[in-house]
């Protein structure tokens, strides 16, 4: 059995950074979720116009890179990498799995996740997935990592804010969504 790291200690790690994302830190992002069922495909298999669920306002840790701009025969062009850093118990209790495809609103920017990082441990240790029963109450997955690249806003279908405040999203309540066209 272990010293540290019991259901006690997990519970206090997860208070404190509860807290320090969303009561110090405040930074907030609108998280679309891609709506599979209701997006047309073609005969193709493609979707043309994707549709999206009303976003929720989430809070995250946000780490962003340089922007990268190139020039090519179309004029010029910006490309930004970003990672955004959840909760994984926030998104548990609204019941929601990010997944590539789904798109980010962070500074008047929409950008795209294409890769989903899940491996940030209590202890380098997931309860889930102990292969003693002894060891089910010690560590824990800590927190979901997406990786997102700047999108084009006239491919996404959806209207670019011109005051830079974002739009009436629901907090993290759990209603219901409704389609975005």
């Amino acid at each position: 059995m272990a010293l540290f790291g019991g259901s006690r200690d997990i519970s206090l790690f997860h208070k404190l950074n509860k807290e320090l994302i969303n009561d110090i830190i405040q930074t907030e992002i609108a998280y679309y979720k891609f709506a599979l069922e209701q997006t047309k495909i073609n005969v193709y298999g493609e979707a043309p116009g994707k549709q999206y669920f009303e976003p929720l306002k989430i809070a995250c840790l946000i780490d962003k890179q340089d922007q990268d701009w190139s020039v090519d025969d179309f004029g010029p062009n910006v490309n930004q990498s970003i990672n955004f850093r959840f909760l994984k118990d926030e998104l548990k209790e609204i019941n929601l799995v990010p997944e590539i495809g789904d798109i980010l609103l962070f500074k008047n920017n929409f950008y795209e996740i294409d890769t989903r990082v899940e491996n940030q441990l209590i202890l380098g240790k997931d309860p889930d997935y102990a292969l003693a029963t002894e060891t089910t109450n010690f560590g824990d997955s800590f927190s979901i990592i997406v990786n997102g690249v700047l999108s084009g806003v006239q491919r996404l279908s959806l209207i670019p804010l011109r005051s830079g405040k974002y739009p009436t999203t629901k907090k993290l309540d759990g209603g219901t969504a409704n389609l975005l066209g």
